[in-house]
């Protein structure tokens, strides 16, 4: 494995958000679908997401509409790599946090995730990423 997606870039390829979609698409030639993964906590934050607007679904139209995404998220992981948050993350997390990491809990998590494998992080979010210290991450939606 080589890159690590965080949940903005998972979006953007489920729905297929132009022009970013076709940007991270383009990025993806010299790569094998073995060299990316997606972490549990990227799952975690989708899933409860995808629940949420399942139950506030007032109208069965947009029920069918949100169980459709609950499966499209379902499918992404199916199909990937999904990456646990081990002890060696938990680890790592825990020393960011002594060394005043200041990022949100999930974010901080994946970065864990990403560090404790050697992975680059692909996310839109390079302000609160780029505060992590070793942590290397690339926007391909640029």
């Amino acid at each position: 494995m080589r890159f690590l997606f965080d949940t903005d870039h998972l979006s953007i390829l489920q729905r297929g958000e132009e022009p970013a979609h076709s940007r991270i698409m383009a990025r993806f030639g010299p790569y094998s679908a073995a060299e990316f993964a997606c972490s549990i906590v990227s799952f975690g934050e989708q899933t409860r997401g995808a629940n949420a607007h399942v139950k506030a679904a007032r109208w069965t139209a947009d029920v069918v509409r949100r169980y459709r995404l609950l499966a499209i998220v379902l499918e992404t992981y199916a199909t990937m790599i999904v990456l646990p948050f081990d002890q060696v993350a938990a680890d790592t997390f825990d020393r960011l946090r002594s060394q005043g990491a200041r990022i949100g809990t999930m974010d901080l998590r994946i970065a864990s995730i990403a560090l404790s494998q050697s992975l680059v992080l692909l996310t839109r979010n390079r302000t609160d990423f780029d505060k992590v210290p070793g942590l290397v991450a690339e926007d391909w939606t640029e």
